[in-house]
This record gives C-alpha cells, sequence and structure tokens, in this order.
C-alpha cells in the first residue's frame, strides 16, 4: 500500500488554513475596529488595535443629548440602543418560537400522518423557499396594513417565520418521515396518548433537528435589514440591524461597528456552541425521500 504524497497533506492543510481564515477574519476585523479611537482608526494600522478602548460600545449606551465624543455638541446624535437591543430580542426570540411550533406541526403531519400527496405538498411548500423577498414587499405591506400594524414589531413577527418555514418544514418532514414507527406504536401500547408519545418520545428525540430549524430561523432574523427597515420607520421601535441603518458613518463609523459586533458575536456563538447539533439535526433530515 503506497503512501500519499507528503505534499498532498501538505496542500489539505493550507486549504483548511486559507478556509479557517476567510471566515474568521470579518469578525476579527470588526471587533479590532471597534475598539479602536477615533484617532488611531485614522492614523493606525487598520488590522491591529494598540490602545483598545471600549469607548465605542459606552457611545452606543449613552443617555439621550450627551455630546458624543469629539464631534462636539453642533454634530451630535443620540441613538435608542438600548430599545434596539430590546426589540431585537423579542424579535429573535419570538420568531424561533413560532417558526418551530409551526414547523413542528406541518412537519409531523406531513412526514408522520402522510396525507394523500404529502410528497408533492412538501415540494411545493419547499419551492416557495426560493421566491425572491423584494417581489412580496408590496402583498407583505398590504397585509401588514390591512392588520394596521404599521410601525409595530409584531409585523416582524409575523413575517420572519413565513421566511424560515418552507425550509424547516421540509426539514422537519423528512426527520419525521424517518423515524421509526415502532418507538410510538410501544408508547400507544403502555396506554399513552398520541399525543403523550408525541411530547414525550417523539419531541425529545426530535432535538438535534429542532436545534438546526431554530439555528436556521435565527440565521435569517439576524441577516435581514430590508424588511426590518421598511416595516419599522420610529427609531424606539427598530432593531439593531434597523437601526445601524440610520447611523452617520461619517460621524459614527466605531459606534457603528461596535453595533455590528454586539449583534454578530451573540449569533456567532450561539451557532458555534450548538454546531454539532445543528450538523446532526442536518444529517438526520437529508434522507432518501426526503
Amino acid at each position: 500500500m503506497s503512501r500519499r504524497p507528503w505534499w498532498r497533506g501538505l496542500g489539505h492543510r493550507a486549504l483548511l488554513v486559507i478556509a479557517t481564515v476567510y471566515c474568521v477574519f470579518p469578525i476579527y476585523f470588526m471587533l479590532v475596529q471597534s475598539l479602536k479611537t477615533p484617532e488611531e482608526d485614522v492614523f493606525g494600522n487598520p488590522f491591529i488595535v494598540v490602545s483598545p478602548t471600549l469607548e465605542n460600545f459606552q457611545e452606543l449606551f449613552g443617555r439621550e443629548g450627551e455630546v458624543r465624543g469629539f464631534v462636539g455638541s453642533a454634530l451630535r446624535r443620540s441613538y435608542p440602543f438600548l430599545d434596539w437591543l430590546v426589540n431585537t430580542l423579542v424579535v429573535f426570540a419570538g420568531s424561533v418560537m413560532a417558526t418551530l411550533v409551526a414547523s413542528v406541526a406541518a412537519g409531523y403531519a406531513l412526514g408522520r400522518l402522510r396525507p394523500p400527496g404529502f410528497q408533492w405538498w412538501r415540494r411545493a411548500i419547499f419551492a416557495t423557499y426560493i421566491v425572491p423577498q423584494t417581489i412580496l414587499f408590496i402583498p407583505l405591506y398590504q397585509v401588514v396594513s390591512v392588520l394596521e400594524l404599521d410601525d409595530n414589531m409584531l409585523a416582524l413577527l409575523l413575517i420572519y417565520p413565513t421566511m424560515a418555514l418552507p425550509f424547516c418544514v421540509w426539514m422537519l418532514s423528512g426527520y419525521f418521515q424517518q423515524l421509526p414507527r415502532e418507538i410510538e406504536d410501544a408508547a400507544l401500547i403502555e396506554g399513552a396518548s398520541r399525543a403523550g408519545a408525541f411530547f414525550r418520545i417523539v419531541l425529545p428525540m426530535s432535538r438535534p433537528v429542532l436545534v438546526a430549524a431554530g439555528i436556521f430561523t435565527l440565521g435569517i432574523v439576524a441577516s435581514d435589514f430590508m424588511i426590518a427597515s421598511v416595516f419599522l420607520l420610529t427609531p424606539h421601535n427598530q432593531t439593531i440591524t434597523a437601526g445601524l441603518g440610520t447611523f452617520d458613518v461619517a460621524l459614527d463609523e466605531l459606534a457603528a461597528v461596535a453595533g455590528v459586533n454586539l449583534l454578530a458575536i451573540p449569533v456567532v456563538t450561539i451557532s458555534a456552541v450548538f454546531a454539532r447539533g445543528f450538523v446532526r439535526g442536518l444529517t438526520a433530515s437529508m434522507v432518501e425521500g426526503a
């Protein structure tokens, strides 16, 4: 048995290093920029920080009307970042919860109960995922106006789950379809109801797929800028992504980068912590016929 050439292993490691740097560098660069003073940002090295400071983060939570840094009182602007943070957390939690509840119910109905034509229903639902979001602005705005949810976070809690549901329903229905029926049958023989068997046996076994669906939904919500900017206009009602779009980059560039970090780092951390469950969930749902 011939050994692989040494240069092939070296090439694989080099590609791995390049891919890692490519993925990590944007996060590193944002973190470095958020820790710089305005003077170091202009005259210092763009890739390192010599005198790190938390001044940019402090400016985000500055009091209303307070003079902001070196720009003076004539050019100062105050941003309700704390309100944005609370709104973002509410939208994150509400969207993920609504998506999981709806996708579990729909996925179980399609993959477990298997109504007539369930495969075509699954494919039709998944096909809606590729519809461009930009062409949906007018009908979405009409729906939001009829429901009188203009400039209301409830509009996002209504829209975001619809963006993640097609993929989540497709993934969960594929998982429920290949899950052995004997597991539920044994619980029913022991006297459990179908609902009891679902909540006590099937749902705990579906934890990896639920983690994958939750992280996918979180990524959809965290990466959106257009919908939040269109439907939330009042500053105190906006999320972080919509609020950062109102920053004056010429005067508040470093504070804006700090705000991006406060949004991105928790999302990246959650994804990293649950990365194994995310991969397991995707693997468990990607079966033949899914």
